[in-house]
């Protein structure tokens, strides 16, 4: 049978067989030796009291712990996500950027080969468009066997061609680009009357005479819907703002020098018709 007594100490009721009579234990409430009534002494023994002890405290300590954990964790992502979200597009930005000083290189190794540059668009012998001048730019980015399989004597959207067309060169490409469109370009030449890809050519860099660091080449932007072998690209001959970029607030652009810039999308078409033109003699303004 049981036998209840109180702590001679602190008077906690306690509980416990009587196979611990006349045994001597501490209290489960202060801590200090009692022994339990009945029998005979024997010797000190920790007994285990029967009924409530410390052991629900500890349940609702781990309890609340656990619970301060799932409300911490979910602020924690909160808090940290964005600082993720931010450096990977951080990342996907400088790899845009290696993409137009890739193209800009290209272009300069392009006009070394043949002493002018390509056209932004290619011609047949009675002036129809056929393909864009990304095409012969593929042996000097690292895509010769993408450019041997072009036939260059068939339109872009060709049955002969059609299907290379649609083929992903990664240095068209801009990693924050949606690329919905088979085969999209993200990079267009910044053509029009007084610029370095006016029509009809050809043009070399004795051309540039605003300096070719004050001279656009290229420019990024966002779902374009253009095809990188397709004889389109952004005409800046009336006065315009940049179209939308993939990155937020700029158009990252490459000037022949070879240097990449992140223009803001607040540019005037002033600055974008000073920026686009080779002899125009404008000022180009920082951004």
């Amino acid at each position: 049978m049981p036998i209840n007594f109180a702590c001679p100490h602190c008077g906690k009721q306690t509980s416990v067989s009587d196979q611990y009579a006349g045994q001597t234990g501490p209290c489960a409430g202060c801590g200090k030796p009692i022994t339990v009534p009945g029998g005979f002494p024997g010797p000190n023994y920790a007994y285990a009291p029967q009924g409530r002890g410390g052991g629900g405290a500890v349940i609702v300590a781990i309890a609340v712990l656990a619970l301060c954990g799932l409300c911490v964790v979910p602020i924690l992502i909160a808090l940290l996500l964005p600082a993720v979200q931010a450096a990977r597009e951080a990342g996907r930005r400088v790899s845009s950027q290696n993409n137009l000083k890739q193209l800009s290189i290209g272009m300069l190794n392009y006009h070394d080969a043949y002493g002018e540059f390509p056209p932004a668009v290619v011609t047949d012998a009675n002036g129809k468009p056929l393909y864009s001048g990304r095409v012969l730019l593929l042996p000097f980015i690292e895509q010769k066997a993408v450019f041997d399989q072009f036939d260059l004597t068939q339109p872009w959207d060709s049955p002969r061609n059609l299907a290379i067309s649609q083929t992903k060169v990664p240095t068209f490409c801009d990693p924050s680009s949606a690329q919905a469109l088979p085969g999209q370009t993200d990079y267009l030449f910044v053509t029009g009357v007084g610029t370095a890809f006016e029509p009809p050519g050809p043009h070399s860099m004795g051309n540039l005479t605003d300096g070719t660091a004050n001279t656009l080449m290229l420019v990024e932007v966002r779902n374009s819907g253009i095809n990188w072998a397709e004889p389109r690209d952004l005409d800046v001959s009336q006065p315009m703002s940049f179209p939308a970029g993939n990155h937020p607030g700029v158009n990252l652009g490459v000037f022949f020098d070879g240097h990449v810039s992140a223009i803001s999308n607040s540019v005037s078409p002033d600055d974008v018709r000073a920026m686009a033109t080779k002899a125009g003699n404008e000022q180009v303004n920082p951004w």
